[in-house]
């Protein structure tokens, strides 16, 4: 009787009071103990609610459902499939909707449904492949910020690959917890293609030497970030690197004269196929020529032998004379004492004035003294 007179009223009442009467009577239906015969009409009344010809009417029914598990299925389903002020919502806190069904609308619907969908406290593994296969770049951000996504690393990779060069992307994959290293340093080449087609990049250089400033770049950013990097992430950066073109002896040349030891040892177990006890062994020994033999073994052009032995023997002498150097890799400081010593050396040997190995060290002793100067002005504003 009660929801009989409830739908007289409406018939008549204005908006702003059917849109509350709405919303007391899903709040009936969800949290009172009604008999079978009331929750039969009361569930009737809200079904027929659907066809009221006011959006706030409809907005309040699905701002009352929406939370709530025990809403009515087919009247979650209608509101969810209704003008996007009224289903968002649903879309964005029901429980009663299922994955299949939110990858449909994931599928079949654009912004403002998948951004919203996006942001539901949790995610199932399907949930987010449809939205990192169909979303946009603006929905692709709004699940790397939500912690409750189930974002595996194989979608973290097609997630980067489909929009990582929207900045808003890369800054929520980079503000994200948990993204493995490998994918964060696709970002760094991402970012590094783009650039090298840049016009400020571009300007008085040729093709070749802006592709080559670039590549400097993003492999100067790359031992940076290995160098706060475990182990076992170490080892699984070193494989993507390898598998995208990217393991070359510029980088590791830079990782060894950096103080990044644990990458250049990585690299070389990547390539030479050896034991890690073995490349170690062979690395902590001293001796040239089973250096120069693993470096061949390892693929490395044979006219970076020398300049590799005269690195690996600068740094044994500097984990002699500072037996926490390789707490220390990485720092403006250590990287300065490597850099100008291994230059030093090598320019020591004849026939090298002219080498370009030589012109690359003398880039990385320039980059390393800014580095050096801009560490020396923190500390000194900081104090």
């Amino acid at each position: 009787m009660i929801v009989e007179q409830f739908l007289r009223w409406m018939a008549d009442a204005p908006d702003d009071r059917r849109a509350e009467a709405t919303s007391a009577l899903a709040r009936a239906y969800l949290y009172s103990d009604l008999s079978e015969d009331e929750r039969e009409a009361a569930d009737a009344a809200l079904t027929l609610l659907l066809d009221d010809p006011c959006v706030s009417v409809r907005r309040a029914l699905a701002e009352a459902l929406a939370r709530s598990g025990d809403a009515p299925r087919e009247v979650v389903l209608a509101l969810a499939g209704d003008l996007p002020q009224i289903a968002l919502p649903i879309l964005r806190h029901s429980p009663v909707l299922l994955d299949a069904e939110l990858v449909e609308f994931v599928e079949g619907y654009t912004d403002p449904l998948p951004r919203t969908i996006a942001e539901r406290s949790e995610l199932s593994e399907p949930v987010c492949r449809a939205l990192v296969t169909h979303g946009s770049a603006s929905a692709c951000a709004g699940l790397l910020a939500n912690e409750g996504a189930d974002l595996t690393p194989t979608l973290l990779v097609a997630l980067v690959e489909r929009h990582g060069r929207e900045p808003a992307v890369r800054e929520a994959l980079l503000q994200r917890d948990g993204v493995p290293i490998e994918i964060r340093q696709m970002l760094l080449k991402q970012v590094g293609d783009l650039l090298s087609d840049h016009p400020l990049v571009r300007r008085g250089l040729n093709e070749a030497r802006a592709k080559a400033v670039v590549n400097e770049a993003r492999e100067r950013a790359t031992v940076s970030l290995a160098n706060g990097a475990a182990p076992h992430e170490t080892e699984s950066l070193v494989e993507h690197l390898l598998q995208s073109g990217q393991l070359t002896a510029g980088l590791m040349l830079r990782a060894v004269c950096t103080g990044n030891a644990v990458l250049f040892e990585a690299a070389l177990v990547r390539l030479s196929g050896l034991s890690r006890k073995r490349v170690a062994a062979v690395l902590s020994g001293g001796r040239s020529l089973p250096l120069r033999a693993l470096l061949g073994r390892a693929g490395l052009p044979s006219r970076t032998h020398s300049l590799f032995c005269v690195a690996v023997s600068v740094w044994r002498d500097l984990l002699s004379a500072t037996p926490n150097a390789p707490a220390l890799a990485g720092s403006a400081r250590v990287s300065r004492l490597l850099i100008g010593e291994v230059l030093a050396r090598y320019q020591e040997q004849d026939g090298v004035e002219a080498d370009d190995l030589v012109v690359m060290l003398r880039r990385f002793s320039a980059e390393i003294a800014r580095d050096a100067a801009r560490a020396y002005r923190d500390r000194t504003l900081a104090a």
